[in-house]
């Protein structure tokens, strides 16, 4: 899951905001200040200053220094809160680079001391610019990305429909059984679930994700009835076929949702700083402990989303790229030991994983998502 941090819009609200962000580039338009052009964000525990608030479109590089006491997030947002661009866990003192593909257009840069509430905001008005040349193979990695995710969310429905038919017929253990393989394609596109607007907190949300208000729905409110109330009720098998309506919508979303090439690079990595920070820990499927079968989902999407930029990276920084080859094998190759068949997405219960097991997944993530950390600008150079 990711993290509930937009607003909810509509459908039909995203489809209108499609004009708000590019597709691919070769070069940034921006003409700002800092190294190599870019714009810089300082970020304490009470302000969120921009060198600029005012600069071309095209691809933007943002360099980000936390000088407060408080780990930060800081956001590109769309005037509805739908998230641009964003880089999450950014400790005191520690700098950190996001790069963007923005169009001409009125936006807000976000800074979240303590990673919570709506943050301390800028006014960010992004102008016209120069058209910049488009890169044939980065349109071709976004088009194939946009492919692999179609497929997940075609191959996930009828795995989802095992999983919600056994819970209307109230067989728990059918439902157990079909529980983790049902959220594996989803787990696999999580690095634009942003893209499908509201689809995520409608159908991942934990119970501690919640927004005030919010009704509990989806994979983990029916995960708690089925191992930690052990029942199946008539208001279980009602989620259960909304859960399905949900993840239809979002099979028809997949083909208009606004994928870049950036999007795919800051969402992998975003997604591994929350597989580190959060998942690593077992919260995500607290109560059927199926937690590997997600994690291994998320690193294959993520490892999807480099292998298809990795042309073009390789071109610009091929030392970035031998290291993300090197540290996506570590971590695949530590995750087969916790499954006994390379092929098979039966995992050991994370119940059973240690403590010190644990914190080496978590390095071996941390590794990852350093250099991982890069891509978007090299991608962009």
């Amino acid at each position: 899951m990711r993290p509930v941090r937009t607003s909810v819009v509509t459908a039909a609200a995203a489809v209108a905001a499609l004009t708000a962000v590019t597709g691919c580039a070769d070069k940034s338009d921006a003409k700002a200040d800092g190294a190599a052009g870019s714009i810089k964000v300082t970020a304490t525990d009470s302000s969120c200053e921009l060198s600029k608030n005012d600069f071309p479109a095209g691809h933007v590089k943002f360099d980000i220094e936390n000088k407060g006491s408080k780990v930060t997030e800081v956001y590109l947002l769309f005037p509805d809160d739908r998230i641009v661009a964003e880089r999450e866990n950014i400790g005191p003192g520690l700098k950190q680079q996001l790069t963007a593909e923005v169009k001409a257009g009125s936006y807000e840069m976000a800074c979240k001391p303590g990673m919570k509430g709506d943050g301390i905001r800028q006014k960010v008005t992004v102008t016209g610019g120069t058209a910049a040349k488009r890169n044939p193979a980065l349109d071709t990695a976004v088009a194939e990305y946009r492919k692999y995710a179609q497929e997940q969310a075609d191959e996930t429905l009828p795995k989802v429909k095992v999983f919600t038919d056994a819970v209307r017929a109230g067989d728990l253990e059918a439902a157990k059984k079909a529980f983790a393989p049902s959220r594996l394609g989803w787990e696999r596109t999580e690095p634009v679930a942003e893209s499908f607007g509201d689809i995520d907190p409608k159908t991942d949300t934990r119970e501690d994700g919640l927004e005030k208000g919010q009704k509990w729905t989806g994979w983990h409110r029916l995960e708690k009835s089925l191992w930690a109330d052990g029942k199946i009720g008539q208001d279980e098998k009602d989620l259960a076929t909304e859960l399905d309506k949900d993840l239809a919508d979002w099979q028809k979303r997949v083909g208009t949702a606004e994928i870049t090439p950036t999007s795919m690079a800051n969402g992998a990595k975003e997604l591994l700083d929350e597989v580190a920070t959060g998942k690593i820990t077992g919260e995500e499927d607290r109560y059927s402990h199926t937690d590997l079968s997600d994690f291994k989902g998320n690193v294959e999407g993520a490892q999807k989303a480099y292998e298809l930029l990795k042309p073009v990276a390789a071109k610009n920084d091929a030392a970035l790229t031998t290291e993300l080859d090197k540290q996506f094998g570590a971590l695949n190759t530590l995750l087969d030991k916790y499954r006994t068949d390379k092929t098979s997405y039966d995992f050991t219960s994370y119940d059973k994983v240690s403590a010190g097991d644990r914190k080496q997944l978590s390095d071996a993530v941390n590794a990852l998502a350093e250099p991982l950390s890069k891509l978007a600008a090299a991608v962009t150079k």
